[in-house]
């Protein structure tokens, strides 16, 4: 007997999406993510209805047609670690930069090695791996390689409990040098973290310009004396002996590793990319509607998007509030399943369980400056901001024909990024910045349990600036920024917008 529902509450549905093989198209062998929405935004078809109007004495219209069908959804979500870095290769048209990440099935207490199937000897001694994903925590966390690694073992200091039935992922997240095998050397236009000892090649842990390291660990022999030379430096170029930074959180000085023991920590990247490694993802997202059924209540009917293409990403920071992300797609269909007909075929992966970012007590550091040629720490124009938006716009449109009923592909255009900040108030030095339309670079890193994300502007105009000025409170500043690639700051860094998911950070990086 069919019980049909009479309602169905918002709080049973769920939305997943997976990547399509072809624009429109999945086999049935997709692998379904889970997302946890806030709100959604337009989400589903919109059609066009034309009203037929012919002249006639009775003064009255003839049912009209569908001539058209726009295909959109979007959707809010705190902002995670794991959230931004998958969808996150959409918006940015890119491939996210891993450095050696593998998946291991087996430990072993014995040696106390992780036994991926291939690749383990990618690492070599002193590199530090972040494993997560595995049942016994033991198993988990920050692990420093020891001996040689083979392409089935790699070796790790420290108890491992022996697993035979746990999947989950290593991957290289930075490296501890030997005692007095780098300095820091100002001696050049820029700071550099140069080998002074060993044969480590630094151009073995893949950076790239633009991207962020930091330097220090938790202990004291693991970071430099002096406090300035410690933290998160940008990447300006890496030879086999060095890596030059232009951006520091503070003025290096010179200073040798006498007796230290130096740990630098890196992770994925994540930028708008040119070329031919510009890649285009389309998704599929799915939105769970309930039973219609309530006798079967597996019989989950549904809608999705098709064809969806990521189009306008916004990151939003207010005070005292969470880090959140608005995610915006352009569909080419939309198509309805009821729950005879259930949801489509495939893989829905469990949630991964993932804090979120406070703008409160997890922003490490904000910094908007004057770009300062040879200079690694220019002045910052202003001390503390109140809000802060990053958007990011693909400019994607559906592209229609005869006979199709929505869109049969898509087009993009420019990649472009802007948003908006507003600051307290404290001298005219950002007022200028506007006025003189100054090269101008923006850094922001969150930081929460050991664990972060990074982001960066190289090049930025500023707008507005027009200062706000109310019966007792503080001057505020509102601006408007526009951003532009990096070339013309150097030619390596040849991206608008740049960003890093750390596995794992020093509580260094938090104080």
């Amino acid at each position: 007997m069919v019980t049909p529902a009479t309602k169905i509450s918002s709080n049973v549905t769920s939305l997943y999406y997976c990547v399509e093989d072809s624009i429109k198209t999945v086999s049935g062998d997709e692998v379904w993510k889970p997302l946890e929405p806030n709100t959604y935004d337009d989400f589903g078809g919109e059609t066009t209805l034309i009203a037929r109007e012919p002249i006639n004495a009775n003064r009255q219209l003839k049912k009209g047609v569908i001539t058209d069908l726009d295909a959109s959804g979007g959707f809010s979500t705190d902002v995670t670690l794991e959230n931004l870095q998958d969808l996150g290769q959409g918006f940015f048209f890119a491939a996210l930069r891993k450095k050696d990440e593998l998946a291991v099935t087996d430990t072993d207490t014995t040696l106390d090695d992780y036994q991926p199937a291939s690749g383990g000897d990618g690492y070599v001694a002193k590199d530090l791996l972040f494993a997560k994903g595995f049942d016994d925590s033991a198993n988990n966390g920050l692990k420093e390689v020891t001996g040689t690694p083979s392409a089935t073992s790699v070796e790790v200091a420290g108890e491992l409990v022996t697993a035979t039935t746990q999947t989950g992922t290593i991957s290289r997240v930075g490296f501890e040098f030997g005692s007095a095998e780098v300095d820091i050397d100002v001696s050049g236009t820029l700071p550099k973290l140069s080998r002074v000892g060993g044969t480590k090649d630094m151009t073995d842990f893949g950076l790239i310009p633009g991207e962020y390291v930091f330097i220090g660990g938790d202990t004291a022999p693991m970071k430099f004396v002096g406090a300035n030379n410690n933290g998160f430096c940008r990447v300006r170029s890496v030879a086999t002996t060095y890596i030059e930074f232009d951006k520091t959180d503070a003025t290096m000085t010179n200073e040798t590793g006498t007796a230290l023991t130096i740990r630098i920590f890196f992770g994925r990247v994540l930028k708008n990319e040119t070329g031919g490694s510009i890649v285009r993802t389309s998704y599929q997202l799915e939105r769970q509607l309930g039973a219609e059924d309530t006798a079967i209540p597996a019989n989950i009917q549904s809608e999705y998007l098709t064809g969806a293409i990521p189009n306008e990403l916004t990151i939003t920071a207010a005070t005292a509030s969470k880090l959140e992300a608005s995610m915006q797609f352009v569909g080419l269909d939309h198509e309805l399943r009821t729950g005879v007909q259930g949801i489509k075929a495939g893989t829905r992966q469990a949630l991964v369980e993932s804090n979120a970012f406070n703008t409160s007590s997890d922003i490490s550091k904000i910094k908007l400056a004057t770009v300062v040629a040879g200079s690694a720490n220019p002045s910052a124009l202003f001390a503390y901001a109140t809000d802060l938006t990053i958007t990011v716009n693909n400019n994607v449109t559906p592209d229609k024909a005869l006979g199709v009923l929505g869109g049969f592909e898509a087009s993009h255009g420019n990649f472009t990024v802007g948003g908006e900040l507003e600051a307290y108030f404290a001298d005219t030095a950002s007022v200028s910045a506007v006025r003189n339309n100054a090269d101008i670079t923006l850094e922001v890193h969150y930081v929460k349990a050991n664990a972060g994300i990074s982001l960066d502007m190289p090049l930025l105009a500023l707008g507005d600036g027009r200062l706000n000025v109310t019966k007792d409170e503080a001057i505020k500043i509102p601006l408007s920024k526009q951003a532009a690639s990096g070339a013309a700051v150097h030619s390596t860094l040849n991206h608008t917008l740049l960003m890093v998911f750390w596995d794992y950070l020093p509580t260094l990086a938090d104080t």
